[in-house]
Parts: C-alpha cells; sequence; structure tokens
C-alpha cells in the first residue's frame, strides 16, 4: 500500500468537492484504494437519527459502531487527530482530506469566483476556473484531474 496522504481546501462552492471526486475515481479505477476525510467545520452533518438504536447508544457517550452486509459506520463523540484516525483506516493508498487546512499536509486550494489569499500560505498548489494565478505555485485547471492525479502521486506525503 503506497499510503499517500494529500488535502484540499477552499472556500464554500469552490469546486473540492467535485474535484475530488474525480480524482478519487481516476485512482480507484487505477486499483488505488481510496479513502477520502471530509471536515464538517460547523459540526451539521448526522448520521444517526433520532429514535434509532445507533443514536439511543450514541446519546449515553458510546462510541457506536453499526455494521452490515455492505458497510461499517463509526460513530465517535470526541474528536479523533488525524494520527488516530489513520490508524483506524487500516490499509490504503491514497488519503485525501476535504478541508481540515491547518493540517501538516500537501495542499491544493481549489477556487472558482476569485483567489482566496488567506488559502494560498498553506497551499502547494492552486486549481482554478480559469482565473489568471500569478503566484509560484503549480496552477491547475479545475478540470486537469490527471494532472492532479499526477502532482498528488509525486507530491502526496507518505503515512
Amino acid at each position: 500500500m503506497k499510503r499517500l496522504a494529500v488535502a484540499f481546501s477552499g472556500p464554500s462552492n469552490s469546486g473540492k468537492t467535485t474535484l475530488i471526486l474525480k480524482v478519487a475515481k481516476k485512482f480507484i479505477e487505477d486499483g488505488l484504494k481510496v479513502v477520502i476525510i471530509k471536515h464538517d467545520p460547523s459540526d451539521k452533518a448526522r448520521f444517526d437519527v433520532k429514535g434509532k438504536d445507533s443514536y439511543k447508544f450514541s446519546q449515553i457517550g458510546a462510541d457506536v459502531v453499526v455494521a452490515s452486509p455492505t458497510k461499517t459506520t463509526y460513530f465517535c463523540k470526541k474528536n479523533k487527530n488525524l494520527g488516530e484516525i489513520i490508524t483506524m483506516l487500516g490499509e490504503f493508498d491514497i488519503l485525501i482530506v476535504e478541508g481540515l487546512k491547518t493540517l501538516p499536509l500537501p495542499r491544493i486550494s481549489v477556487f472558482r469566483d476569485e483567489i482566496d489569499e488567506r488559502y494560498l500560505s498553506v497551499s502547494n498548489a492552486v486549481a482554478t476556473n480559469g482565473l489568471n494565478f500569478d503566484g509560484n505555485l503549480k496552477h491547475f485547471d479545475v478540470n486537469d484531474y490527471l494532472g492532479v492525479c499526477g502532482w498528488i502521486l509525486k507530491n502526496a506525503k507518505k503515512v
């Protein structure tokens, strides 16, 4: 397993998820195991439903694992750092993190309408939908997912 990690950042609705989907799909088609971590900075995501057993178990403070024939879902009531999450993941080839711009990972920032300078100090490359970028970072068109895949394989951090 390669165990390479990379991150994507950018403002809301900049195209991060769309680009990540294209990149992840290409890696999967190439036979690589891809894991994606999505940051939820406003804590809005909901995975268990009120009234269901998983919700009841979670409400008393227990970590909950729901195992079914097609998937395993893990609910934890505390924040885990990247190292702890990587340990839980087991074997993988490519780990893609969406968000968490403070993590020390090679990072591509994605911009749609304008380049937000606040992201550049934590970025190693940018992807835009045709915006002019005069900085010294590698610049991709958001549709060049093959180029982004190549950059990831060359620049991702071994974890």
